[in-house]
């Protein structure tokens, strides 16, 4: 097996790059900047290696997959969304990708992370409030729900919420109906409500923290959002997005990261999550200054997950083998049909004429036995 993961270079429409967890990654231009996993923007679809250019993860695994069809199923209706995750998960992005895909997504996407603000003031950031409602409050100021109004709300850990307050916010989500604090006008806000938690609500309810109406409200389809631990084959992928995000960020030449380094980073259990790997990447490519990044392992506590078993998987092949086998596969899933709904050529997100072209190219014929 190859000693050290590198990047290889990208064909045109095929764009495995991101998506595989494979050896010998070469760094190509990409517009993957910034704070999230983000991959190029040419099409809205999950395909079978688990990614979606317009909800910005990264990863090919069958519980992350699970929870991205399921956003995009929602999507186009008006239900409520409760996404559920622990911390660092990416719950935040799940949220973005159903608003960006449904009827609201020329309207605006409002956040609020209720853990953030202090219990006096949340009523006040969630509905407004009027002039000389409490003391500084010296204009009118609207709330979240009417800057939402025909748009969508996302509620970021719902869980952190005032027993007292959440009979107004189940009101609101009821009947559309609302008073800014210290006013007496009632106004009306269509919005469309995604909530996010890593509390167990349902737990909640049962201690009497939490309404069981408020609750049932919110639930209307919950979307599971897997912790890293649960998806370890995704490591090396993200590892090696991180890798070439903060080099390039830093002017650094980095290539490659060992084997062995890799073993130990898809082993770690990471309790943060995504966000957790990202701040040890980064920490990682400061403290590189060759071409090999220099992870500080020691700073990961050991654990007893075999990675061994995960990376015995990823041998090495050249991109026209992946690509190859990427085709194949699907075609195979498809029942070798290419166009139309269901087909191959709409899963890997390309045109029928380019995915017959790519197939010529790479010697894909259906055999007699296939054909039987």
């Amino acid at each position: 097996m190859s000693s050290t993961y590198q990047w290889i270079d990208q064909p045109g429409p095929f764009v495995p790059n991101e998506t595989m967890p494979r050896a010998h990654r070469q760094a190509t231009p990409d517009s993957s900047e910034g704070s999230s996993p983000v991959v190029s923007e040419s099409d809205s679809r999950v395909h079978d290696d688990g990614v979606s250019a317009h909800i910005g993860i990264i990863g090919s695994s069958l519980a992350l997959r699970r929870a991205l069809e399921l956003a995009l199923t929602v999507a186009a209706t008006n239900s409520s969304v409760l996404i559920h995750g622990e911390t660092g998960t990416g719950k935040e992005l799940i949220a973005q990708a159903i608003h960006r895909h449904s009827q609201r997504r020329s309207r605006t996407l409002v956040k609020l992370n209720c853990a953030a603000i202090p219990h006096g003031l949340l009523e006040g950031e969630l509905f407004g409030h009027e002039r000389g409602a409490f003391t500084g409050a010296v204009a009118r100021r609207v709330g979240r729900f009417e800057a939402a109004d025909r748009g969508s709300l996302f509620l970021d850990e719902v869980g952190d919420i005032h027993i007292e307050l959440q009979a107004k916010l189940l009101r609101v989500l009821q009947e559309g109906e609302f008073e800014r604090l210290g006013g007496t006008q009632t106004l009306r806000a269509d919005v469309r409500l995604i909530a996010a938690t890593h509390r167990d609500l349902q737990a909640m309810v049962a201690t009497g923290q939490f309404r069981s109406d408020l609750y049932y409200r919110l639930n209307v389809f919950p979307i599971s959002v897997p912790p890293l631990r649960e998806r370890r084959e995704d490591i090396p992928v993200l590892v090696m997005h991180f890798v070439r995000q903060f080099a390039r960020q830093m002017n650094k030449g980095i290539l490659d990261v060992p084997e062995e380094d890799m073993e130990v980073m898809c082993a770690h259990s990471w309790p943060g999550n995504i966000r957790e790997l990202r701040n040890f990447i980064e920490r990682s490519v400061i403290l590189s200054s060759g071409r090999t990044l220099c992870a500080p392992l020691k700073d990961l506590k050991a654990t007893s997950t075999p990675a061994r078993g995960i990376l015995a998987t990823l041998e090495p092949v050249t991109l026209e083998d992946a690509e190859r086998a990427h085709i194949c596969k699907t075609l195979e899933q498809t029942k070798w049909k290419v166009a139309g709904s269901g087909g191959a050529a709409v899963r890997l997100g390309i045109k029928r004429s380019t995915l017959y072209f790519r197939m010529r190219k790479l010697g894909i014929f259906r055999t007699a036995q296939q054909c039987a």
